[in-house]
């Protein structure tokens, strides 16, 4: 195996640090509401598209409806490819570039239109939502937007929006989450080009990508700042071949491959940003990128709706339809609320992506935890509703007869997001670094396991005077008045435990703080039910002002939604009262003990009686090097002309 670049575990850190956007020029909700401030006005009125955009994404939608309509899923599911003539029919409409703006001949449609787009498109096959999303959520398209230059804009853009499709490729065979040891590396060369050498796992569209964006490692010499760099490369350049195409679980359609890379020349002007600023780059085209699967999740919620919705008035049982027994009626009312606030906190980030006025990592970060949780969550009871027939794939239910109704391969579809785009634990490890981010600001040092005493004085000095003046904030707020909110009608007394709530989540949060210091990193699953916390208050908040936006616009559909976001709020409440229990009565302390008692080899005997059949069937990471390709190229190009 390739020699790794020796990390330590505060190197890693450092590397990561460095990438993360350390400002907060704009106001942040999400980043509020940690710090117990419930600032309701960066929300409310519910932002609204311009009249204008409105209509000309409504026109394309329509139109895109059309056309899926003439789209079947179980082509897709069953060749696990997508057609190429269904590509050709997504590019005619301008799908590959609806964020792309007219300038460079996008659609130049909203951060809405284009999440709505992936909701209907998903509800076809997912597959197709994850091509248009590994193409214009994180391809070529967002890093051009957010730091190409000029020219390189003008020459990618118009073949992005046209059709050619995009990748990004930053995971590799031992590198996931710690791009610290990242081992592609980029090589100047005299001619002021690069070299690129390395291979790199897991790349969406990998294999029918025209163009990609490669984040490699550059030594730092003479000239060269070096770090990790952004590069769009093309993929018919000498020396890219693509090994082989991975398959899944679920997405049966992805084209999703190993690249390798071997003295792949690369022009000076293939570098977008800079050196070293790759992973900056990354992280920022992630805090927009990542609101698709929000997307394809409100549409799966909104599916299982549906279906949920029609077999329980079909079924009977009992003398009455399933629906009439409290069992599955609970499981109705959890999805259809659910459904609701996922739709909802899709709607509210993207609309605050498109406005543009608030700083929005938090938000789109809670967005895709939350979804990609609930949305299993969701898939499940609907299995558990349609009984066996959920569990009996849609082909044989059609086999026999019967209605094909595919639950068993949205559980399959689903779950791919709870680890695409930032696993759960990470994004918990993400967001609770930005939601402990004013307090690192105020006593850094008091939570650096490395500082020394006198830096240690100096932090507690300065926390001082920083909690001095927050702390008196939590005692007291708006949540205790009774007519506060009073605006919201039945809804007020959900918006009053929110601020309330907030105040209780930041008081804990520095109770954890004073308690642990240093150690608070290693608290994970203190902070993950922090942040889970805030992302229940989050949804509940997205719920609320989406229901008295629609109510202001049509009263009896607004009368619905204020049911819907009044149920969901109920059971939110009733999740998050769990959460703060556990926060300070678990199983933390013995679950990490027991754990390294299980790696310690302890109870190797409780393995015994049963057979591995993976045993010998290779490495648990497969052995690479630098090098040339000994592997057929399996790359192909859709054809679309």
């Amino acid at each position: 195996m390739v020699d790794q670049p020796k990390v330590t575990e505060k190197e890693a850190r450092a590397v990561a640090e460095e990438a993360r956007e350390s400002g907060w020029g704009k106001p942040s909700f999400a980043k509020e509401l940690y710090l117990g401030r419930f600032r309701l006005d960066l929300v409310h009125p519910h932002p609204r598209a311009e009249p204008a955009a409105a209509k000309k994404a409504e026109q394309f939608l329509t139109r895109l409806r059309e056309y899926a309509e003439t789209l079947d899923g179980a082509v897709i599911e069953r060749e696990a490819r997508i057609p190429d003539e269904y590509v050709k029919g997504l590019a005619e409409l301008g799908c590959f570039g609806i964020k792309i703006p007219e300038e460079y001949g996008g659609l130049g449609l909203s951060q809405v239109a284009y999440n709505r787009a992936l909701a209907l498109l998903g509800s076809v096959h997912p597959t197709l939502g994850v091509l248009l999303s590994a193409h214009q959520s994180i391809g070529v398209p967002e890093p051009l937007k957010l730091a190409g230059t000029p020219e390189q804009k003008a020459k990618f853009l118009p073949r992005c929006a046209k059709g050619a499709v995009t990748a990004f490729l930053l995971t590799e065979p031992d590198v996931g989450s710690d791009p610290a040891r990242l081992a592609t590396t980029a090589t100047p060369t005299e001619d002021g080009g690069y070299l690129l050498d390395g291979v790199k796992l897991w790349t969406t569209n990998g294999v029918v990508a025209e163009l990609v964006v490669v984040m490699a490692r550059v030594p730092r010499s003479e000239g060269h700042r070096g770090g990790i760099t952004a590069f769009i490369v093309e993929m018919d350049s000498p020396g890219i071949t693509v090994e082989r195409r991975n398959a899944f679980m679920g997405l049966r359609g992805i084209e999703n491959g190993v690249t390798r890379f071997h003295q792949v020349w690369v022009p000076a002007d293939a570098v977008v940003g800079g050196e070293g600023k790759g992973l900056k780059i990354a992280l920022a085209t992630l805090n927009t990128g990542r609101l698709s699967i929000p997307s394809m999740c409100a549409g799966a919620g909104k599916w299982c709706l549906k279906i949920a919705r029609e077999w329980s008035a079909a079924r009977v049982q009992w003398g009455k339809p399933i629906a009439g027994h409290a069992a599955v009626a609970n499981k109705i009312s959890f999805i259809a609320a659910t459904t609701y606030a996922l739709e909802s906190v899709q709607e509210l980030s993207g609309h605050m992506s498109d406005e543009g006025r608030n700083d929005i990592r938090i938000e789109a970060a809670l967005a895709k935890l939350y979804a990609s949780e609930m949305s299993c969550k969701i898939a499940d009871e609907l299995m558990q509703i349609r009984g066996g027939r959920g569990y009996e794939t849609a082909q044989s239910l059609a086999a026999r007869g019967e209605r094909a109704v595919g639950v068993e391969q949205l559980v399959r579809d689903l779950r791919i997001n709870r680890i695409f785009e930032g696993s759960t634990e990470i994004m918990h490890l993400l967001i609770a670094r930005e939601a402990v981010d004013a307090h690192l600001a105020a006593a850094g040092a008091l939570a650096d396991v490395e500082a020394d005493l006198p830096a240690k004085a100096k932090a507690a000095a300065k926390a001082s005077g920083f909690y001095a003046k927050w702390l008196p904030q939590l005692v007291t707020g708006r949540g205790q008045v009774p007519t506060s909110f009073a605006e919201f009608g039945q809804l007020a007394p959900h918006l009053r435990y929110i601020e309330r709530t907030a105040r209780k989540l930041a008081r804990s949060t520095f109770y954890g703080m004073a308690r642990w210091q240093a150690g608070l990193e290693k608290r994970q699953g203190f902070l993950g039910r922090i942040v889970d916390i805030g992302a229940e208050l989050f949804a509940m908040s997205a719920a609320c002002v989406r229901a008295e936006m629609q109510r202001e616009d049509d009263v009896r559909e607004g009368e619905a939604a204020y049911e819907l976001a009044d149920v969901f709020c109920r059971q939110a409440r009733v999740r998050i009262e769990t959460l703060f229990e556990g926060l300070w009565r678990n199983t933390d302390d013995v679950d990490r003990r027991l754990t390294d008692r299980v790696m310690d080899g302890a109870f190797t005997w409780l393995e015994e009686g049963v057979l591995d059949p993976s045993e010998g069937t290779g490495p648990w990471i497969a052995d690479w090097r630098a090098g040339a390709s000994t592997a057929e190229d399996v790359a192909r190009r859709y054809s679309t002309g």
